[in-house]
């Protein structure tokens, strides 16, 4: 039967504890390499874990295993990040929604590689949305609402090619059907007008990322 939301736990920096608010009970949860033990600290129960294992305790897989946690192995040497492999992982639950929790770290490459990894054509038939340090990041495909309170700051970013016929409706800046795109900055530093705001694209790919700047309101 498929999930409705399938959590990914990263590696790398530990997401922050308030990330699992919008867990549901009982969501499966794939944990990429180090995300192991970051989910076990914010008191998910793990269904996978992927990776080469190469930033995880050996103890820490060792009583995975033990514990009846699926491991699945990949060698140092490979052609996929332990995100891309845990995304990939989920995607065999068949989930309406895959929910990344992340850490921003400090390789500013890993979390290049990570936002443009979620708006790959791979999990186009998913919704995504990540929780990255303080930020929330959604894909969007098609349309879709964000959640949040009047005053927050939100971006659009065109990934992967144009933006084409953007439109909006409860932001300050409303766009009405102009093309964003990749490496413009026309869509940064928009406003959430309200506690709800909807986001369209005819074709391609945005990522709408709510910074959650200190001091600022977010859900």
């Amino acid at each position: 039967m498929p999930d409705e939301m399938v959590v990914v736990v990263a590696g790398g920096e530990a997401p922050r504890p308030e990330s699992v608010l919008g867990v549901p009970p009982g969501a499966t949860v794939i944990a990429a390499d180090g995300g192991l033990e970051h989910a076990r600290a914010l008191g998910l129960e793990v269904t996978v874990a992927v990776g080469d294992f190469d930033s995880a305790a050996p103890e820490a897989v060792a009583s995975a295993e033990s514990g009846g946690i699926r491991v699945e192995r990949h060698p140092a040497e490979k052609d996929a990040t332990d995100l891309e492999l845990a995304l990939e992982s989920a995607l065999a639950f068949a989930p309406r929604r895959i929910l990344v929790l992340a850490g921003v770290g400090d390789r500013l490459d890993h979390l290049l590689s990570a936002l443009l990894l979620l708006g790959s054509g791979k999990w186009a038939g998913v919704e995504i949305d990540a929780e990255i340090g303080p930020a929330r990041v959604h894909v969007i495909r098609g349309e879709r609402e964000l959640q949040g309170q009047a005053g927050e700051l939100v971006s659009l970013l065109a990934l992967h090619g144009p933006a084409e016929a953007v439109r909006t409706a409860g932001l300050v800046y409303e766009l009405r059907g102009e093309t964003l795109e990749p490496g413009s900055s026309r869509g940064v530093s928009n406003v959430l007008a309200r506690d709800t705001a909807r986001v369209s694209v005819e074709r391609g790919v945005l990522l709408a990322v709510r910074p959650g700047l200190a001091g600022e309101a977010a859900t």
